[in-house]
Order: structure tokens, then C-alpha cells, then sequence
């Protein structure tokens, strides 16, 4: 992974290929933010009419690039757009710093080292680091596990980022540095998995990097599968995975980091690691990008290991149920009944809402352990994109209060989401003639109905709130900020955040 480190050294002196200063949209036109006035004054105050005759305007996450010629250390000045001039003495907005940070590193490709002089733009430093730093190392992502030699036109990340700051030695931005370095390497464990080809990626391979990240993280890891998922009345994740020749797999990962005296917290993530639609079978097209389709898995698993490596001080029981949706002569038909954990029979009306059985199944049992609070996250409905876009996730919860603090969480890391709602009306639609419920109800409504399916698994009394990241989980577009095209690694910022808050409320 990309290395991050404090540097005292100024802009113009830093050692590193290329050196990142802020331009925003000033009244008048584009100005340079706190942190480039050294550099300016080694050019001669001469960077800004350099940067205004090259075309920049300080758009947001607008990249140019000016040579230095040998005025200052790095070779290059990279000005990135921070948008609208901010001149209230608060500084500029986290999310607009990583976002900034993030375009400029994958503008920056190809280069060894790079130097950030944007620290000094936002308000608190320490939350200005953090911000800056876990968007560069967002920003240097690549994904060539697959890519041959012969792929020459690609550029690697950049290696080594510096932040230039006035006092490296400062714990606070020690601690900010520390944690942007284990959340977004979390960030890139959920990336990889999701990019990864479902041809490789089954789920014993995902129960195995389970294991995997467990192990090296201290974290306590139980994996079910065949007669054990069968016998523990695993309804749901039994009969998705059964029209597959790849059998499916419960994940337990346990992390105490409360030791008992704390918040117990249980996070489920859906692992559907192919979804053809099974026999109600998905069109071609939209079956390209269900390699993603265990993107709440890859979040789960990858937040565990990061909770565990910064020391989080709550108790974490994570359920990963992992299938892969298939159609074949032992796949679940339309209007097969089946028994899901705790009793609750469930009518199958569309095999392509396969992914709240799984869900089920692993919401009953995370319940039967007493959590204070159960947060599930899935890849789970079209009907999220119809409603919030690809970049938006919708919040749902059976708790106002839960609802929000998750919602909070997830606007503090950088990860935009929506409280929506559980309208109970809607219930009806899931009624079943033969079985307690339907999978699927009517289409209107087909996110809020998914949360109302999940929420009949969630024990009386226990807080439960639900993430909705079918678009969030993979970008189909073109980049943009620190995001990449594909996997995104979405929801693993919301949790750890969610979990510090958690961790703090109990102090």
C-alpha cells in the first residue's frame, strides 16, 4: 500500500516528484488557499497568473499542472479546484479537502512521491490531515491483479505521499496519519474483493480472506457451512446457495475490544458473491457487474479487521452469510417454501431476491446473542438507484435515534447517505397465502419493502438499522475525486465511524 507521512519541510523545499497546493473560485476569479504562499514565493508570487494563463479556474477537483523549472524541490505543482473561496476562519470542508486530495493523487499517477500542502486549509489540523490523508491514499488505488506486462499504458500509484505540516511530531496528526493509513487500507481490502472475478472469488475464497484478515488481526473467526447450516436451520443461506455447485457459508468474526464492559454491536453484510437472478433469471446486461453483489460482505469484513487494528472500544459480532445465486436443477423455484432461522417461513416469488434471505437468516442469529445495536449492509435493491443515484445510501432502522447517529456517521466519514423510511403500510405487500411472508412485494416502494422484510428477522427490543449500497458499492462511471471506476469500498468509512461514536458514547 501507498506509504503516508508528515513532513515539516515547505512546499517549495519538500522532497517529492510533484507538490499539491489548493485554488479555489474567489469573487474575481481563482485564488490561491493557505499552504501555497511559500511555493508562490519561491516562483516569484508568479503561481497564480502561471495557473490562470494554463486554463485553471478552482473548480472542484480541477488538476493542473505547472513545471517548476527548478524553483522550488519537486519539479511539478499540482493546483487542485477546492470550489467556492472559503473565508470564514473555518477552513474548508473535510469532505471537499478529501475529495481534492484524492483527484490530485490520481491526476499525479506514475510519480514516485508526492507532497500535499493542503492541511493548513481546512479548520482543526488534525481533522484536516486526516481528511487529506485518507484522500490521497484513497486516491492511490489500482486494482492489476489481472493486468499482463503487456498493459503498458497503465501508470502504478503513487508510492509515497507526504503531508506537509508545521510540526510532525504533534500526536494528534501521529494519531489522524494512523488512522487514515488502517481505515482506507480497510477502504482497499472491500475494493479488491469486489473487483475481484466471481470466477475466483466463490464463497469459500471470501470466507478464506475472512479468516485471513482475522488471523492477523487478533480476531476470533467461525466458519458454518454444509450440515452445520443446515442443522443450525439456515433457511435462507442453504436454499439461495443451492442451485450452485460452489456451496455457501455463514462467517462469524468476533472482536472485543469492550471486553463485555462496552457497546455490543452486531454488523451483517450480504455476500452474494454471483447473482445471476437464479431461475428468475436476470437479463445479460444486468448481470455484468454482479461480481459486486457481496459488497456488504467485503465492507463487514474489512471494518472487523480495522476496528480491531485501531482498538475500538466496543464488542463486535460479525455474520457474513455468503452464496452464490445460481439456476440449475437444484436451484430454489418461485413459490418454494423455506424455513428460515427461528421458524419464520418465507415464500420464495422471485429468486432474485435472494439477498434478504441470506439476510435473514444471519439478523435472526446475530439477535439471539442480545446486541445493543444490529447494522446490516447490502448490495440489496435496484429500487435504491431508482430512488438516491449511484453515490447515495439509504438509511433505514426500526430507531429514529439509530437511524440518524448512522446517517451522521456516515456524513462525517465522506459517505453520503438518506434516512428513509419504513412505512408500515407497506407491510401488506409481503403477505403470503402459504408461508408468513412473500420475499418480494409490490414494486412501489421496493427499497422501503426490502427493509420491512429484514426488519420482521429483528428481534423485539433490539436497535437495527439498514444500509442499502446497491449503488454506492461500484461505480460504473468514469472517476471522480478519490473514487475509482468499480468497487468502491463503500460503507466501511460509515462503520468505523459509527463504531468510534459507539465506542465514545460508553466512556
Amino acid at each position: 500500500m501507498t506509504t503516508l507521512s508528515l513532513s515539516t519541510a515547505t512546499a517549495a523545499t519538500v522532497p517529492a516528484d510533484a507538490v499539491v497546493v489548493g485554488l479555489a473560485q474567489g469573487p474575481a476569479g481563482p485564488v490561491l488557499v493557505p499552504g501555497a504562499q511559500d511555493l508562490d514565493d519561491a516562483l516569484g508570487q508568479g503561481l497564480l497568473p502561471a495557473l490562470v494563463g494554463l486554463g485553471a479556474t478552482g473548480k472542484a477537483e480541477e488538476v493542473t499542472r505547472l513545471a517548476t523549472l527548478g524553483a522550488t524541490s519537486a519539479p511539478v505543482v499540482a493546483a487542485v479546484g477546492l470550489g467556492p473561496v472559503v473565508d470564514d476562519g473555518q477552513g474548508y470542508d473535510a469532505e471537499v479537502l478529501r475529495r481534492a486530495a484524492g483527484a490530485a493523487v490520481r491526476a499525479l499517477a506514475g510519480q514516485s512521491t508526492v507532497a500535499l500542502a493542503l492541511a493548513s486549509s481546512g479548520g482543526d489540523v488534525a481533522d484536516a490531515v486526516r481528511a487529506v490523508g485518507e484522500g490521497a491514499l484513497l486516491g492511490a488505488y489500482s486494482f492489476d491483479r489481472y493486468r499482463t506486462a503487456s498493459a503498458g499504458d497503465s501508470r502504478p500509484p503513487v508510492r509515497d505521499l507526504l503531508l506537509v505540516v508545521a510540526d510532525d511530531t504533534d500526536p494528534a496528526l501521529t494519531r489522524a496519519v494512523r488512522r487514515a493509513q488502517v481505515v482506507v487500507q480497510a477502504v482497499h481490502v472491500a475494493r479488491d474483493l469486489v473487483n475481484t472475478p466471481p470466477s475466483d472469488l466463490h464463497p469459500r475464497e471470501l470466507a478464506g480472506v475472512a479468516g485471513e484478515l482475522a488471523a492477523a488481526a487478533g480476531v476470533e473467526v467461525e466458519v458454518l457451512e454444509g450440515d452445520a447450516l443446515v442443522d443450525g436451520g439456515f433457511g435462507g443461506i442453504v436454499g439461495v446457495g443451492q442451485g450452485s455447485a460452489n456451496p455457501p457459508r455463514l462467517v462469524h468474526m468476533s472482536y472485543r475490544g469492550a471486553d463485555g464492559s462496552g457497546p455490543k454491536v452486531a454488523l451483517i453484510g450480504k455476500g452474494i458473491t454471483f447473482d445471476s437472478g437464479g431461475l428468475s433469471l436476470k437479463p445479460a446486461a444486468s448481470m455484468e457487474e454482479m461480481k459486486s453483489d457481496m459488497g456488504g460482505a467485503a465492507a463487514v469484513i474489512a471494518t472487523v479487521a480495522a476496528a480491531a487494528e485501531l482498538g475500538i472500544a466496543v464488542d463486535v459480532e460479525a455474520w457474513v452469510p455468503m452464496a452464490e445465486n445460481m439456476p440449475s436443477g437444484t436451484a430454489i423455484r418461485p413459490s418454494d417454501v423455506l424455513v428460515l432461522r427461528g421458524g419464520k417461513t418465507v415464500e420464495v416469488n422471485n429468486t432474485d431476491a435472494e439477498g434478504r434471505l441470506i439476510l435473514a437468516d444471519a439478523i435472526a442469529r446475530a439477535c439471539e446473542d442480545g446486541p445493543d445495536v444490529v447494522v446490516d449492509v447490502a448490495t440489496l435493491t435496484g429500487a435504491q438507484l431508482v430512488a438516491l443515484g449511484a453515490r447515495t445510501t439509504a438509511v433505514m432502522s426500526n430507531d429514529d435515534a439509530l437511524r440518524g447517529q448512522v446517517v451522521d456517521a456516515a456524513g462525517r466519514a465522506g459517505e453520503p447517505s438518506w434516512p428513509m423510511p419504513l412505512p408500515a403500510e407497506l407491510r401488506k405487500g409481503l403477505d403470503s397465502e402459504v408461508a408468513d411472508l412473500v420475499n418480494t412485494g409490490p414494486r412501489e416502494g421496493g427499497m422501503l419493502t426490502a427493509g420491512l422484510f429484514l426488519q420482521e428477522f429483528v428481534a423485539d427490543g433490539v436497535k437495527w438499522a439498514h444500509l442499502d449500497i446497491a449503488g454506492p458499492a461500484y461505480n460504473s462511471a468514469d472517476p471522480y475525486g478519490y473514487t475509482p471506476h468499480g468497487g468502491t469500498g463503500a460503507a466501511v468509512r460509515t462503520f468505523v465511524q459509527l463504531l468510534e461514536d459507539l465506542g465514545t458514547s460508553n466512556e
